[in-house]
């Protein structure tokens, strides 16, 4: 018996979330180029200024405080990468055991909806993204990011080997 309720509102929800803060972090590693196009300006600026009328203490310290900003922006902007790498390796872990659906692209360029259960989580170091390995009942396998996948379920196997099957659990 399957017993099949549908939520995806959670799991879109978080796929949109990791995209927005995917986004956020790309902005603020720029932090680090604009450091150093700070400085050089910085430097440029004292070794051009007028002796006779040199730059203001208070414009100095004002430059010196943005400057401590964009370095305190910087190592922010690690720590929040750092968090949501985490936050994805998680998210793509609490998928082992559950069904989810997915595309598959067919020869002809068509897709054709499929389903499988996550039998493991790796990650891919050529482009640090996690991959999962999603095995259909043909015992076909496909690897797969999170993003590919468009509904998650979970799946409870009984000891007479029925499945049940659960759709509005993915609540992380």
């Amino acid at each position: 018996m399957h017993i099949v309720l549908i939520d995806c509102c959670q799991i879109v929800c978080k796929q949109q979330i990791f995209k927005i803060l995917e986004r956020k972090i790309m902005a603020v590693t720029s932090a680090s180029n604009m450091q150093m196009d700070y400085m050089n300006l910085l430097m440029t600026q004292l070794q051009n200024q007028n002796p006779l009328e040199p730059m203001d203490n208070s414009d100095m310290a004002t430059q010196l405080a943005m400057f401590s900003q964009l370095s305190l922006v910087e190592g922010i902007s690690s720590k929040f990468g750092d968090s949501l790498a985490l936050a994805e390796k998680q998210y793509a872990n609490s998928l082992i055991g559950k069904t989810v659906t997915f595309y598959v692209q067919e020869n002809d360029g068509t897709y054709t909806k499929a389903q499988g259960i996550v039998r493991s989580v790796y990650n891919d170091t050529t482009n640090n993204q996690n991959k999962l390995v999603v095995t259909d009942s043909n015992n076909h396998d496909y690897t797969l990011t999170t993003d590919g996948i468009v509904l998650v379920e979970d799946t409870i196997t009984t000891t007479d080997n029925s499945t049940t099957t659960n759709t509005n659990t993915d609540t992380d």
